[in-house]
C-alpha cells in the first residue's frame, strides 16, 4: 500500500510540476467563450422575433393533433 501511495504521489507531482504544452491556454479559452457569447447576442438581438416565431411554429407543428 505504501508503494502504491508513493507512486501515485510521484505521478501527481510530476503532472503538476511538468510544463506540458498540451495543458491548454486558459486565457485563450476565455477569449473564445466571450467571443462566442458576443456572436450569439449579435445574431439573437436583431433576429429575436423571427427566431421565436420559428421555434413556436416548429413546436406547434410537432404538438398539434393532425
Amino acid at each position: 500500500m505504501y508503494a502504491w501511495t508513493l507512486a501515485a504521489l510521484a505521478v501527481l507531482a510530476d503532472r503538476l510540476l511538468d510544463d506540458d504544452p498540451e495543458r491548454g491556454d486558459v486565457p485563450g479559452w476565455v477569449m473564445i467563450t466571450v467571443m462566442t457569447a458576443a456572436l450569439v447576442l449579435a445574431i439573437l438581438v436583431p433576429f429575436r422575433a423571427a427566431i421565436v416565431d420559428a421555434v413556436q411554429n416548429a413546436l406547434t407543428s410537432v404538438t398539434s393533433a393532425s
